[in-house]
């Protein structure tokens, strides 16, 4: 009879999960159970843009060093007034530079960083549209504050790029910046700077 309860709590878990909208990448692989232990308590932040806002959860059971440098960075303001310096339709927002928040810099821009590495944590959740996943150079231990928010669906990034979070509202708001003019380096003509501010 345990064996039957707990297959039926999991099957219960799984369709609140899809349903609600929360998870609907999670739900993919057993993983799941362990995002959707911790679901409520999960941390979030709002990231906010002159185009609207969006919620975005995080997974700390699956990539904990990564949850918790971003959260720690975002705490202390270090997002505030950078950009989404690179925007490819069809695939990415990309942001998270400090060097962004010079113009002056902008020879430099996608190269900056907090001053120290966060080590992969590959998993097996899919990059698909509203995953935020960290940047990172051809070193896969080299990720630090540039993340990317995918658009669309790209499965040759699975297991690749550390996926820590998810977009859960205001996807639309990604739509809106993937969607600006850009230059021959995917950089939008206009700035668009971000505010993260964290949930308690």
């Amino acid at each position: 009879m345990r064996k039957y309860g707990f297959v039926t709590l999991v099957m219960v878990v799984l369709s609140v999960l899809i349903y609600s909208g929360h998870g609907q990448v999670w739900a993919k692989d057993f993983q799941v159970i362990l995002v959707a232990d911790g679901a409520g308590k999960a941390p979030r932040v709002v990231l906010k843009t002159k185009f609207g806002e969006m919620e975005i959860v995080f997974f700390p059971e699956l990539a904990p060093k990564h949850v918790k440098s971003f959260l720690t960075l975002a705490k202390k303001g270090y997002f505030n007034g950078t950009i989404f310096h690179r925007v490819i339709p069809g695939f990415m927002i990309q942001g998270g530079d400090p060097n962004t928040k010079d113009p002056s810099k902008q020879s430099t821009f996608g190269t900056g960083g907090p001053g120290y590495t966060v080590p992969a944590e590959f998993n097996k959740i899919p990059h698909e549209r509203g995953i935020l996943s960290a940047a990172r150079t051809a070193d896969p231990n080299s990720a630090g504050s540039q993340f990317f928010i995918m658009v669309a669906k790209s499965p040759n990034l699975d297991g690749q790029y550390t996926v820590f979070g998810e977009v859960v509202k205001g996807i639309e708001v990604a739509d809106k910046v993937v969607s600006q003019p850009r230059d021959r380096r995917d950089m939008p003509l206009e700035r668009i700077e971000i505010t993260v501010e964290v949930l308690e």
